[in-house]
């Protein structure tokens, strides 16, 4: 039976031991991670914590809303039996009435399928299978991947691996958060809270690339989960950008971690050319659906459609 518990009413080391069983487990699902990234989540369990749903919520203008936190890819189902779409459609279903909206992101191991009570927006992200020698993997690397690295050798750059979580903030924020501006100033304090976490807890490690002048142009958090390497959050200055620095970074974590039998994580991509770069290491395709579910009164409808037309 599956049945709705509050937050406070979770018991984490059962919720825990399941994602850690889950034959598709993800770091995102682990409860510290959520307690970090989400500021309030709740949670559907079936039986004694076979399998479980979590359901980070906020409240605006006084309607309750399911959605993706920050620094999460892929969430939803996750079991230590095997399901199918059905078991995840009963879930679907099972989230209580008074989230209004839902807008959260399924993991890939789950494919559902369209119903009638909420749609599915597909979603692309790149894996790159590290179960190879590094020769192996770098024979698949596009030609202009190769060009690139070449470049980056005769700049005589160098890996540093003693990144602290604030430079690295500090470098995104100063080149691409200046013109995305996707996140406040309490996710970059939760980023930062999660990256200590991380580390802490082996779980992550901070790596950066610097000129031979020792300025510091690239970046990344790279996570250690059980099943993958998931590259989480970077960051690149326009120096680094024309040096190749970030090629170079990834390439060189690629190579650390060849034979690994895990996969790398690229974390994404809907946006085209940033697909392209990542899948130029070789890596494929896997699809995974964002799960859209509204409850809402007529007028509700229209204003949500029009915040969404004008954003």
């Amino acid at each position: 039976m599956i049945k709705y518990l509050h937050h406070e009413d979770i018991d984490f080391n059962r919720w825990d031991n399941c994602i850690k069983a889950s034959s598709n487990a993800y770091i995102y699902a682990y409860s510290w991670y959520l307690n970090i990234v989400a500021g309030e989540w709740d949670a559907l369990i079936e039986d004694d914590y076979v399998s479980v749903f979590p359901l980070p919520y906020r409240k605006k203008y006084g309607i309750k809303y399911i959605y993706q936190p920050p620094f999460t890819q892929q969430l939803g189902l996750f079991s230590t039996a095997l399901q199918d779409i059905t078991k995840l459609h009963q879930f679907i279903l099972a989230i209580p009435n008074d989230f209004r909206i839902v807008e959260i992101n399924l993991n890939k191991y789950y494919q559902a399928k369209k119903h009638k009570e909420y749609s599915l927006k597909e979603n692309t992200t790149i894996e790159l299978d590290l179960s190879s020698d590094f020769v192996s993997i770098q024979k698949k690397y596009s030609t202009n991947l190769k060009r690139n690295l070449k470049k980056a050798n005769k700049r005589e750059l160098q890996i540093d691996l003693h990144i602290k979580p604030e430079d690295l903030i500090t470098l995104f924020k100063s080149n691409k958060g200046n013109e995305l501006n996707v996140y406040s100033s309490e996710d970059y304090n939760r980023l930062g809270h999660l990256m200590y976490t991380l580390l802490h807890k082996g779980k992550g490690e901070i790596q950066g690339v610097r000129s031979k002048e020792n300025n510091l142009l690239a970046a990344a958090l790279f996570i250690h989960d059980q099943q993958r390497y998931i590259f989480l959050f970077s960051g690149l200055n326009n120096e680094g950008k024309a040096q190749a620095a970030m090629p170079f970074l990834i390439s060189s974590f690629i190579e650390s971690y060849a034979l690994s039998q895990k996969v790398f994580d690229f974390e994404g991509s809907n946006n085209p050319s940033l697909a392209r770069f990542y899948q130029s290491f070789g890596g494929s395709q896997h699809l995974y659906y964002g799960l859209r579910y509204y409850r809402l009164s007529l007028p509700l409808k229209v204003m949500l459609l029009l915040k969404k037309k004008w954003q």
